[in-house]
């Protein structure tokens, strides 16, 4: 059996846990450089927020609802991220607990009596809160798309579900499976969900009812293929294919200021592929493709703001890669040709796709595989340093020192676990 664990609001939950007075109220967080909202308690969605307001725009309706915004702090969301992922290790080998993003993970239950599941993801859930202070929902099923499925349902109905539901016979999977649209699973898009809506296929238990063969042809292939298999509970998605379905990793924010520059933009750029290659590290992943984007400053026109479409360059990479030091020189090279003079930008961010497992890239045979290790060793320190230490101790000389394109944090809460000197007050 298959479990995923899934921070429930996860910003929000984080900010909480310090300002325990706002458990119950309505909560949002922003996003980098105070933009828009990305996270949103219970409370806040009941009152109507959505994702991705703009915050200046939303500012009337936050007040008049008594709803508490916090700007982005990344530095305590991944620590206490860290401390989650930890806690699951404690209770299961660590080769069981699979990191898929900075608030979910895959749990390999496998070896867990069926008649002990519910008792084993009980315990789990209680020790993360308790450990940890960081709600999760859990759910179980016989693949990780149907395990995705269980845990969007228990969120449905946190009250009756407690944030939990174990699919451990055909029965409860199928009655699962027909209460999810097909635009609700794992891997499947809006324009994938179109199509196979178009086909006659409207809920996952319709769609698991398809032959291979019919879902080869028109469901794209083995990725087709490997969908169906999950929904009749044959494990069929792999590291490889889990990267896949993930698609991307990126870094992208406003600048503090619109820039005009093209030296500060390259400052920031770099910044954004040393946090961008982090990630890549963080899920054991490499980089075939490299996207820089750049977004020129937008006009205000009354309460009404319109951002303009981003401009980007692409970059097929000679060796998939999550090194820091082999992905800044691109990126820049990108920017410069995206650059030009006179124009006011506000925005710029990276993408990397094209993901596969570091452990099984395609050496260049020009390409000296002893620089390689000492590349990825050389990684390995840095992210240690600046994990154990924050702030950035260790970058690259090609991201600045003097950051005047760093983003606004107005609403930002201290580091309560990674400084000293910011630690919480207990009274």
């Amino acid at each position: 059996m298959k479990a995923i664990v899934d921070c429930n609001n996860f910003y929000c939950s984080c900010e909480r846990l310090f300002k325990p007075h706002l458990n119950g109220k309505p909560v949002v967080v922003l996003s980098n450089n105070d933009g828009c909202i990305i996270s949103r308690s219970d409370e806040a969605k009941t009152l109507g927020i959505k994702m991705a307001q703009p915050y200046f725009l939303s500012k009337p309706q936050l007040q008049q609802n008594g709803i508490t915004a916090f700007s982005s702090n990344y530095n305590l969301y991944g620590d206490l991220s860290k401390r989650v992922m930890e806690t699951m290790q404690s209770m299961l080998p660590a080769h069981c607990v699979e990191v898929y993003s900075v608030d979910e993970a895959f749990v390999d239950l496998s070896e867990v009596p069926l008649n002990k599941l519910n008792e084993v993801v009980k315990e789990m859930k209680e020790r993360i809160m308790h450990w940890t202070g960081i709600p999760v929902s859990i759910g179980v099923a016989p693949t990780k798309t149907l395990a995705k499925i269980a845990n969007r349902l228990a969120k449905d109905n946190k009250a009756k579900s407690h944030c939990m539901l174990v699919l451990d016979t055909a029965g409860k999977v199928d009655a699962a499976l027909k209460r999810t649209p097909v635009d609700e699973i794992w891997g499947v898009g809006k324009q994938y969900a179109a199509k196979i809506e178009k086909l006659g296929y409207n809920t996952a238990f319709d769609l698991k009812q398809v032959p291979e063969d019919w879902a080869r042809t028109h469901l794209g292939g083995v990725v087709g293929v490997r969908l169906i298999k999950e929904l009749n509970g044959v494990h069929a998605i792999g590291l490889d294919e889990q990267l896949a379905t993930k698609k991307m990793v990126s870094c992208t924010r406003r600048f503090g200021h619109p820039l005009q520059q093209v030296e500060p933009m390259k400052e920031a750029v770099a910044m954004y592929v040393s946090r961008a290659a982090e990630k890549l590290r963080r899920q054991n992943s490499a980089a075939k493709k490299m996207t820089v984007f750049v977004i020129e400053k937008a006009l205000d026109k009354g309460d009404v703001y319109k951002p303009n479409e981003p401009i980007n360059k692409v970059m097929v990479l000679p060796v998939a890669t999550s090194n820091t030091n082999e992905l800044i020189k691109p990126a820049l090279q990108l920017l410069e040709e995206l650059y030009q003079p006179g124009v006011v930008y506000e925005k710029a961010g990276v993408i990397f796709s094209n993901l596969v497992p570091d452990d099984s890239v395609q050496q260049n045979i020009f390409t000296p595989s002893e620089g390689t290790k000492v590349s990825k060793a050389l990684m390995e320190k840095i992210d240690n340093i600046n994990f154990s230490m924050r702030n950035e101790k260790v970058k690259f000389a090609s991201s600045g020192t003097n950051r005047e394109w760093k983003m606004r944090q107005a609403l930002l809460t201290p580091k309560y676990t990674s400084r000293w000197n910011e630690l919480k007050d207990v009274e």
